[in-house]
This record gives C-alpha cells, structure tokens and sequence, in this order.
C-alpha cells in the first residue's frame, strides 16, 4: 500500500518545502504520514465542508494549495472554522497536507499553470528567489574525476538554468600522509604522498546537500572526502514568485482581457487604463501580488495579471502596465488540476477526486 508520507515526500520533491515564503505553513498539517492512503482529495482551501466531502468519498488525505494553519493555535474548542475543520479531521483519521508558496516558487507551479491558460510562451521567473542555491567544491583523485562529477549530477547537482551537467574543474596537486589506523586508497599509513587531483566545483539547490553529499562520498575513492560548501546568494532563476511570457501575437487590451476572462473562468476582471495599444509581454502571478507589481514595470510587461490589489494600488501602475485583478479564487482555481496531474502521474493505486466543495468565500451579482 501507498503510505501518505510516499505522496508527500514526492510533492516536496517538485517543490521543496525550502522553497516556501517566511510567513508560510506548508506540509503535513494533521494526520499519520505512515498511514496507508484510501483516497486523495485536492482542493484550494480545506474546510470543514471539505473535510465532510473526504469523508464521505473515504478520503484519507486532503492535499490543499492554501493551509488551514497558518498560526500557531493555543486551544482547539471549535469556536471558529479553523479549530472545527481541524478537529474534524483528526476524529475522522484524516490527513491535511498544503502546498502553498513552495508551489507558487517553482517553475512548474502555479503561475505557470496560469500562463500556460492565457497561452503565454518564452516563460521566465519574474523575482528569482535568493539564498537557495550552494557551491560544493572538492578534490578528486584526475583518474577518478569524471566518475564522481557523474554521480553528483546524476544526485542532482550542476544545474543551471536551462543547462544541465555544469561543473569547472582545475587540475593540482593534493599532498597528504596517512596516519596509523586509516586504510588509504593511495599510498600507506606514514608515507608523504603527492597525487594527481582536480578540483571540482558543481552548484546545486540547498535541499538536496544531503544526496549531494551521500553521492560524493559514494563515488568519491578517499577515505576522508576533502571538500567545502559556500552557501550562495546567487539568484535561482529556476524559482522565485511571479512569471512572465508573452503572447504569440500581439493583442488589443479589451481582446486580452475577454481572453483572460475565458481562460480563468471569471466574469470579473478590475483593472485599470491600458497603457498601450497593444499588449504581448504578460505577468502573472496567483494569489495576492501587488509586491510584485514593480517587478512587472521593471520587465517592461504591458499587463500584469495578479489579484487583491489595494483601491490606492491601483495607481501605481502609473500608466506604465495596465492591472488586471482577476480575484485570488479565480487565479488560483486551476492548482486542483496541477496537484491532480502531478499526483496522478507518479501514483496510480488510490483515486485522486478533485473537491466538488466551492471555496471562494466572495461571491458576485
């Protein structure tokens, strides 16, 4: 049987919960990740009404975009939503798992979901997130070298960007003298010896040091693995919020926005003058991202589609980009789909059902 922590370990595997914002709760919420999985229920949000639908479809996991946690609680009396929906859960065996901001980061994510409906191409992140990125450096034995910088990337080392493979090696000299006790792969206990070795240097994401580490120690021939690790600054141009493309053909404004306006299944689109008299190069981001809109400016997009903008954000456009708020449910109802397809992908023993609940807490007339 399939155990939910299989299904969770596999989504952190596309999007590492390293990835995810500060102010942010993702991962097993409630719930045994070694239980054996019934069912998956993917929704938005997981509430109460949710929790009564896995219920009932013998749902023991529900996998959310949004956490149902986001602060610590201090009692759980059921006086409000959030208490009732996690007590629920935990009478009735049921797991809560989220995936939020480390799933809006990744370049598979959220925002590509988005772009990917309004049929944008030449997809980029539009903020690259910081400080998620690591140098190993080390020094291998030349005759071994090619077997080791191998194994790193085969762990998953020397990505960068849209290459693959990537490493910078300088051939040296590595002296030592082993001492009694050790069992040297060159030379012997108390003889100076002097070897042949290159110095390699790979980047990889900072949640995979550790197979990083087991495959350099693996494949490496030394008894005692000389290297070192720099923690980089470096921006991940793999990960970050936001994305931006751009359209096959140019568009008038109102077309794009009755396009957006399919795409997305909204009827209401608020947005301010369009600041040219065509538009191509589009951002995107789910959720609430008006900290993004000077990114957007700067990238030189012609319209940012985002939700939750301030009455006062508004013009800040400035007649530089024009807004397009779709709604935070709007551009982000389409994760169901994502998690369903990912999951569904990868596991094929239990019944992936999308949440019938709707969750949007605003309705329109």
């Amino acid at each position: 049987m399939t155990k939910i922590k299989d299904v969770t370990t596999y989504l952190e595997s596309l999007a590492p919960r390293s990835f995810q914002e500060s102010y942010d709760n993702s991962g097993l919420l409630t719930g045994d990740s070694n239980a054996d999985i019934l069912g998956v229920l993917v929704t938005l949000d997981c509430t109460e009404a949710v929790v009564d639908e896995a219920i009932g479809l013998q749902c023991n996991l529900i996998v959310a975009h949004h956490p149902i946690l986001f602060k610590g609680l201090k009692k759980l009396t059921g006086q409000n939503y959030v208490e009732r929906t996690i007590i629920k859960a935990i009478k009735n065996d049921i797991a809560i798992y989220a995936i939020h901001t480390n799933l809006d980061n990744v370049h598979l994510g959220v925002n590509k979901k988005i772009a990917d409906r309004i049929g944008l191409k030449n997809l980029k992140v539009l903020s690259p997130k910081k400080n998620t990125l690591s140098k190993l450096v080390t020094f291998i034995p030349k005759k071994n070298a090619e077997v080791v910088i191998q194994s790193l990337h085969e762990a998953g080392a020397g990505n960068i960007g849209k290459y693959k493979n990537c490493s910078f090696s300088m051939a040296g000299t590595g002296a030592f003298m082993p001492m009694e006790g050790t069992s040297p792969h060159i030379g012997k206990a108390n003889d100076f010896q002097k070897v042949e070795e290159v110095r390699v240097e790979v980047i990889f994401p900072n949640h995979l040091e550790s197979r990083i580490m087991s495959a350099l120690r693996e494949a490496h021939p030394y008894e005692e693995v000389a290297h070192y690790i720099t923690h980089l600054e470096n921006e991940n141009q793999e990960v970050g919020s936001g994305m931006i493309g751009v359209l096959e053909d140019a568009m008038e404004p109102m077309a794009f926005l009755s396009l957006l306006k399919k795409a997305m299944k909204t009827d209401c689109v608020r947005h301010t003058v369009p600041s040219s008299k065509t538009v191509k190069k589009i951002a995107v981001c789910g959720g609430s991202g008006s900290f993004l809109l000077p990114n957007a400016i700067g990238a030189k997009a012609d319209v940012y589609v985002s939700a939750d903008f301030k009455y006062h954000e508004f013009f800040d456009s400035d007649g530089k980009i024009m807004i397009a708020d779709i709604g935070h449910y709007e551009s982000e109802q389409f994760t169901k789909e994502l998690l369903e397809e990912v999951i569904r992908e990868k596991f094929n023993t239990f019944a992936i059902i999308f949440s019938k609940t709707v969750t949007n807490p605003i309705s329109y007339i």
